[in-house]
């Protein structure tokens, strides 16, 4: 097992100043339009796909980085550049991450390389968990799966909602309930391919923040798939039924679910995103404070101004410290035995906010217009609280972690 170290090799540094080169040079100038259109912005993505940075190859060799740090040193890089474009060239991760968590290595061959496709003809992909009644209440999930023997097939019927890609994606994971006696314990995901009937779109959300990605509802209406699109197959799901009914009759361990087991594994990748817009945010009222001129001088000589920096630069090294820690306990099999992963999602979240909030002030009127892009970095900072479990359940499951209470 690797020694835990927070020092970039020159390899990983070398990949940070290549991701950061092309989030200076083509994300940031097309930041601005993006936001506005409020569309996908496929030539953006497409440029990624043609030098590497958008594709199975790259984010694998990120995720299976030994020292765990290469997958967030990305996230925070593409994230400073802008948080909706970024997430239009990441969310499709989350879909992998899916695969990655419950797939078979012949469904994880099979899949991931469809959700990217290629330079010439780039795909995303959508991972479908939350419902219009079961965001962070995943228990009342009620898009169900029924499994017809005759046919080895699951018929899958319901709505999910704020889905990254739903609708627009190449392949949707969507988890769906297939014991509804068990609760959350009594879930499954589900690969839906390219062009299956009876998946549609629904709603497409106009959001406040992170506009350039687009969300939307997913309508699941009479959708047949191959027994083979069960993650994880038809014999490892009954097992883990079977155990989960033994658990709930005896009062046993808790048992994990598709959708957690994909948020565990995703949340300090989130928390990085999180640290990339906080410091992007602190650099432009930081070069800002040093140029901008009242009473004779610039505004970083007041205190004020200086000791709200120097708080900014304090919480975003503290937020990457812990996201880095817990990305390096995912990657050698670390338990996040006081909710790491969670602490790191939630201070980082916390930050962004903070942070982005603290920018706006500093510039003033000029923070509030649209000319700077903090209003933009404060819009979408927004979001970093909600997402994949918000700040409330990250609290939830830090509580619950270091107590041992069942806390509600």
């Amino acid at each position: 097992m690797a020694e835990i170290s927070f020092e970039l090799s020159d390899d990983q540094k070398e990949v940070r100043d290549w991701i950061h080169g092309f989030a200076a040079d083509v994300i940031r100038p097309a930041a601005a339009e993006w936001d506005e259109r409020e569309e996908t912005p496929w030539p953006i993505i497409q440029e990624a796909a043609k030098i590497g940075l958008y594709s199975l190859d790259f984010y694998a060799q990120q995720y299976f980085d030994p020292s765990g740090l290469g997958l967030p040193m990305t996230m925070e890089e593409l994230f400073w550049g802008d948080a909706g474009i970024a997430l239009s060239i990441v969310g499709t991760g989350l879909a992998a991450v899916g695969v990655l968590a419950n797939g078979t290595e012949e469904q994880i061959g099979t899949w991931i390389p469809q959700m990217y496709g290629d330079p010439d003809d780039v795909k995303v992909a959508a991972f479908c968990s939350s419902e219009p009644d079961a965001g962070s209440d995943v228990g009342s999930m009620r898009t169900r799966a029924v499994y017809d023997e005759a046919k080895d097939e699951w018929v899958l019927n319901g709505t999910k909602t704020w889905a990254t890609n739903g609708g627009i994606a190449n392949v949707h994971v969507v988890v769906a309930v297939v014991d509804p006696e068990l609760g959350s314990k009594g879930h499954a995901s589900f690969i839906i391919p390219p062009n299956t009937p009876g998946l549609s779109q629904g709603q497409k959300f106009k959001k406040h923040g992170i506009r350039a990605s687009h969300t939307a509802e997913v309508v699941l209406d009479q959708v047949r798939v191959p027994g083979s699109c069960l993650l994880g197959g038809k014999e490892k799901l009954d097992e883990r039924l079977a155990r989960a009914r033994e658990k709930a009759r005896t009062g046993g361990e808790r048992v994990k679910n598709a959708a957690m087991a994909t948020f565990e594994a995703s949340r300090p990748a989130v928390g990085a995103m999180a640290v990339g817009t906080a410091r992007a945010a602190y650099e432009v009222a930081l070069d800002y404070a040093r140029t901008r001129q009242q009473f004779g001088r610039p505004i970083i000589d007041n205190q004020g101004v200086a000791f709200q920096l120097a708080d900014m630069r304090t919480r975003i090294d503290a937020a990457r410290l812990l996201v880095w820690r817990a990305s390096w306990m995912a990657a050698n099999g670390k338990p996040f035995e006081s909710a790491e992963g969670s602490m790191s999602k939630l201070f980082a979240s916390e930050t962004a906010k903070q942070v982005t909030a603290q920018a706006v002030q500093i510039l003033g009127g000029n923070g509030f217009t649209r000319e700077y892009p903090v209003e933009r970095m404060h819009r979408d900072a927004a979001i970093y609280t909600i997402f994949e479990g918000t700040s409330e359940i990250q609290r939830l499951v830090i509580a619950r972690t270091v107590s041992g209470v069942q806390i509600r």
